[in-house]
């Protein structure tokens, strides 16, 4: 195993409604309707945000900075069998990089993302913005282990 370190760099702040670990959805889907969340770059990643217009989604990256410590094998909440920490979502991570595809609503002040379906605290730090191409990004024939169709909730 290499020794090699690296370091990231917050391009910006993500605001949602969501102040304590408890009240964040999974995986963005629960609240009904889904709160508007801004997603503000620092001043000097703004230009970036050009040609966004016109995408549906995106895809964000953040450092989930208050998440809990990782086990590598624990019984998820909804699930009564030991699972490994890489066959859950869970957002206890050895690098706690948090990835949410969300429905993007347009850009205000030239600086600030607003989005919906976001699972993150607020005040958490954004790595990266990409565009979601479901040519490229969706695999409708992915299938999905031990939460595949054969799982009752």
């Amino acid at each position: 195993m290499s020794d090699e370190t690296f370091s990231l760099h917050p391009i910006g702040t993500i605001a949602t409604p969501f102040r304590t670990l408890d009240e964040c959805p999974r995986n963005g889907r629960q609240p009904d309707p889904p709160p508007l969340c801004r997603v503000r770059l620092l001043p000097e990643f703004a230009p970036g945000l050009k040609s966004l217009d016109g995408f549906s989604h995106l895809i964000l990256l953040y450092w989930l900075h208050r998440g809990r410590a990782p086990k590598l094998v624990f019984t998820p909440p909804f699930d009564t069998k030991e699972r490994g920490l890489f066959a859950t979502r869970s957002p206890a991570r050895p690098n706690p990089i948090g990835l949410s595809v969300v429905a993007f609503e347009g850009i205000e002040g030239g600086d600030t993302l607003l989005v919906r379906y976001l699972d993150c605290l607020d005040g958490t730090p954004l790595i990266d913005v990409k565009p979601y191409l479901p040519s490229v990004d969706a695999e409708p024939q992915a299938r999905m282990g031990w939460l595949g169709p054969h799982r009752t909730r």
